[in-house]
């Protein structure tokens, strides 16, 4: 008959004093260790809506869809947690400052689920659509960051201005009347790129 060896008889009355090295889960939950990468999350509130995310993601795990039917046109961000790798790259690519990052990887783990069409999450985001044409130029938020970022120099962009004053509440829509007689009231409103090039070069 082999005896123990000192090292795992004092492991085994350790084990009988302090309990089992491993934790009770399912019973209790788990706490994961805090530098574990566990499931990107959304902030609502911080969220542009740029879609840096999006375009970065090498899982294909976040997509978009612009939603124009409703009275307000939405941008609805969506996070499919069964094809996210928790890599992090949607959070090095979010575009605002480090520390204030609208999406971040937190320690959610335990995600498993029965039905698989659950395997999502959503925010939604207003649209700004071009006021000649109609098509989407990007999501209020954003344009109202780069503002923001710009400053003074946000005046040489009438979007981007229009925008910010109108989130303030400052803005005189009125002020399109006064240009109507020259034909050029539509450079003061919300355009998109192709209708503000259109309103540079219009010919007498």
């Amino acid at each position: 008959m082999k005896y123990p060896k000192v090292r795992e008889l004092a492991e085994a009355i350790k084990a009988l004093v302090k309990g089992p090295y491993t934790s009770s889960f399912p019973a209790e939950p788990h706490v994961p260790h805090p530098n574990f990468r566990g499931q990107p999350e959304f902030d609502q509130d911080k969220c542009l809506g740029c879609l840096a995310c999006e375009e970065a993601c090498p899982s294909g795990a976040i997509a978009h869809e612009d939603r124009l039917d409703g009275d307000v046109p939405m941008r609805v961000m969506i996070h499919y947690t069964d094809d996210c790798i928790f890599c992090g790259v949607c959070q090095d690519s979010c575009i605002r400052d480090p520390g204030d990052k609208a999406i971040v990887l937190g320690n959610k783990w335990e995600l498993s689920y029965f039905d698989r069409s659950k395997a999502f999450e959503t925010i939604e985001k207003e649209l700004q659509l071009c006021e000649v044409c109609g098509d989407v130029i990007a999501t209020r938020d954003h344009l109202i960051w780069i503002a923001e970022k710009l400053g003074e120099l946000s005046f040489s962009n009438p979007t981007l201005y229009l925008t910010r004053l109108r989130e303030l509440g400052l803005a005189d829509d009125n002020i399109q009347a006064v240009l109507a007689d020259k034909g050029r009231s539509d450079r003061v409103k919300i355009l998109c790129a192709e209708c503000r090039r259109k309103t540079a070069t219009y010919e007498e």
